[in-house]
């Protein structure tokens, strides 16, 4: 079986590197190994993938935005967070936002390599030693998830779930509930305010960590 790798790093030696050698597998094919701070046309490339070697070390937030468009962009692909840290609260965020596995750049290619197959067959990998907190944080966090949206109002969880079923603008959810662009813009905003996030498609991620319809 072959797996299709992108590889998108801020630091181009990087990718560059660890595509040569993940090239050297027979069952492995790197589709593109790019340079990246933000989301950008290389998420074309992205849809052709079966696993997605993301920065994991991004500034601020911009990881996990990344993350989550990824997500949204190529739903089909399985995304794997590399950084050179290992803390609970970044790795249980980039869980949260769509990522299945968080591997330390200083692992070895033999344990990626290990990573990327489990993936495809469905797993997820966590760094060993920080599983159980890891398990804590999203516990929590999921309690937390849960009691915002309930917050919203049936017509915000029409909008937000028309939004995860695959509608890719306003336009669209406003066609699909039979209501102005305007009032989609301000029930966005509203749902982005109860929620605390700063975009739709933060808005999207966690609804789809929820279990069942809204």
């Amino acid at each position: 079986m072959e797996i299709r790798i992108l590889i998108a790093d801020a630091e181009r030696m990087f990718a560059e590197a660890l595509a040569a050698r993940l090239e050297d597998e027979a069952d492995i094919t790197v589709v593109g190994a790019v340079q990246v701070r933000t989301p950008g046309s290389w998420l074309v490339a992205a849809k052709s993938a079966d696993v997605i070697l993301v920065d994991g070390d991004l500034p601020g937030v911009a990881a996990d935005r990344l993350c989550a468009e990824v997500c949204a962009d190529a739903r089909s692909s399985r995304v794997v967070a590399l950084s050179t840290s290992s803390e609970p609260e970044r790795i249980a965020s980039a869980i949260r936002t769509g990522a299945v596995a968080w591997v330390r750049k200083d692992q070895s290619v033999e344990y990626l390599l290990q990573v990327i197959r489990g993936v495809v067959r469905g797993e997820t990998w966590l760094p060993p030693s920080e599983t159980s907190n890891v398990m804590r944080l999203l516990l929590h966090e999921q309690e937390q998830r849960q009691r915002l949206l309930a917050s919203l109002t049936p017509r915000e969880r029409a909008v937000l779930t028309c939004l995860a079923e695959g509608a890719g603008h306003r336009e669209e959810v406003a066609k699909q509930l039979h209501l102005s662009v305007n009032t989609i813009r301000t029930h966005l905003q509203n749902i982005m305010a109860k929620l605390g996030v700063h975009s739709a498609l933060e808005a999207v991620a966690l609804i789809r960590e929820q279990r069942g319809p809204l």
